[in-house]
Parts: C-alpha cells; structure tokens; sequence
C-alpha cells in the first residue's frame, strides 16, 4: 500500500531523532523550575510528541487536545472543531502547545487564543515542520524542528485521510499514485 504512494523521503528518521533531540535539551533549559503542562494535538502530533516528551529533562504533565480543520482533504477548511479539550487546568501555568505542522497558521491561532483566555501564565509553541510560506497570519513558532516547502507531507504521525501516520520518515505525498 505505501509503495509508490510517497514520491520522495524529505526529512529521514535519523534527521528527525536528532532535531527532536536538540528541541527537547532547548526546552528543558528554557523551562528548567517551572511548571510545565506540555499539550499534544492529536493526532498528527502523537509520534513527536512522545519522542518530544521524553527528551524533555523535567517533571512536566502531559495533557492533549484534537483539533480538526482538515477533515479527509489536502487543506485547511478553516473552520476550526475543538474535537477533545483538555483533562488538566491550564489557568496560573506554563503550557506549550506540541504541532505536528503548521500550514496556514489559523488552526493554531485558534488555539494560541482560546488557551490564552483560559488564563495561562505563558504559552509557547512547537512544531515539527513549518510550511511559512503558507502562512495566513501573523505566527512563528517558538521552536520549530524543519521548514518545509509547500508540499503535502506524510509520515512520523502525519497523515493523509488517515493513513501513513505510522512511517518513520517524513515524505512528500505521491498525488497520483
């Protein structure tokens, strides 16, 4: 079913374990003595952010959200559906969202503001890839693991109408196959 179906491998497994790596010692520096509530999107964020989560050297709670903007299709709809919120109160604490990508921005923008008037004491974001040439706001991640070009990318949880999230390396989406 995979074969021929992605075109090109982007960004390999390697790549990606060391970025992710480099991410989690950056933010465990950044938030070392503070209280951190770290929020996956599922599900594309599952794969990063579970590799994420236990590069981060600190006691953090780990909370996830599912937002949907997509539905079967190659691009944002841009309405955006709080599918599942979170278990954890976010009011008085540090919250950093975990994206798997970041396209047009507004799905995240969303977010960025309904988590922000929930009172959190500091809200930061990252994602795995960043499309910013896609961008429809005003957004730039806090810390990001790649730009990509403009192409729709499978693998390392992202997915196309469900299927693909389970590859370990990031691909550029075969149309035609």
């Amino acid at each position: 079913m995979v074969k021929g179906k992605v075109e090109q491998i982007l960004i390999t497994k390697d790549e990606i374990a060391t970025r992710v790596a480099e991410l989690g010692r950056k933010i465990t520096e950044d938030y070392r003595g503070r209280d951190l509530l770290i929020v996956g999107i599922l599900k594309g964020a599952i794969v990063f952010y579970s590799d994420l989560c236990r590069s981060i050297d600190l006691p953090v709670k780990m909370d996830f959200m599912s937002v949907s903007s997509y539905g079967a299709g190659t691009v944002s709809s841009g309405i955006v559906k709080i599918n599942k919120d979170l278990d954890h109160s976010c009011e008085g604490v540090d919250v950093l969202i975990v994206e798997d990508i970041i396209d047009s921005g507004l799905t995240l923008q969303y977010l960025k503001e309904y988590l922000i008037s929930r009172q959190v004491r500091s809200l930061k974001v990252c994602c795995l890839l960043d499309k910013p040439e896609r961008r429809k706001c005003d957004l730039v991640p806090d810390y990001c693991g790649f730009q990509i070009p403009d192409a729709f990318v499978v693998g390392y949880g992202l997915d196309y109408a469900e299927y693909f999230r389970n590859l370990p390396d990031i691909g550029i989406l075969n149309p035609d196959a």
